[in-house]
């Protein structure tokens, strides 16, 4: 009786030490997260020094021709542009190569444009809050045309 007890004993006091550090993970977490808080995953508008100089884009495939978007992903990152994501336009009857501009400023839209050796008149604007980007380039079918460096 006296040996089940020591083993009850035992198995109370490891269940005990376990919660008990468990409890402490807890408020060394809760501790940290009010000393250091998350950083929000914005954009500076007001402080645009705080945004780095690399520009950020997309690359779709609106021409239809297998790995496009990553071939021209290759040469956009050799000239240093940040892709972000590649993938399929939502329709694959695009003419003409376009940068469309994810802020209001058109300028990382025109270095990209420069870039691949596309009219200043294939820019447009579509800025919106809810892109994290500074820049989306379709392909079109004119892409033979484009630099490929």
């Amino acid at each position: 009786m006296a040996d089940k007890d020591t083993s009850n004993s035992f198995a109370l006091n490891a269940v005990i030490g376990f919660l008990g550090l468990l409890l402490c993970l807890l408020v060394f977490g809760l501790f940290s997260r009010l000393i250091y808080p998350r950083i929000q995953n914005q954009r500076a508008e007001e402080q645009p020094e705080l945004i780095g100089n690399v520009i950020q884009l997309e690359v779709l495939n609106g021409a239809g021709v297998a790995g496009l978007a990553d071939q021209f992903t290759s040469t956009l990152r050799k000239n240093g542009f940040d892709v972000v994501q590649t993938g399929n336009f939502d329709n694959f009857d695009m003419q003409q190569t376009t940068v469309i501009s994810r802020t209001m400023n058109k300028d990382n839209a025109r270095r990209v444009a420069e870039a691949l050796g596309i009219d200043e008149t294939q820019i447009l604007v579509e800025a919106s809050d809810d892109f994290y980007l500074d820049a989306t380039v379709v392909i079109g079918s004119d892409y033979r045309s484009l630099k490929l460096n």
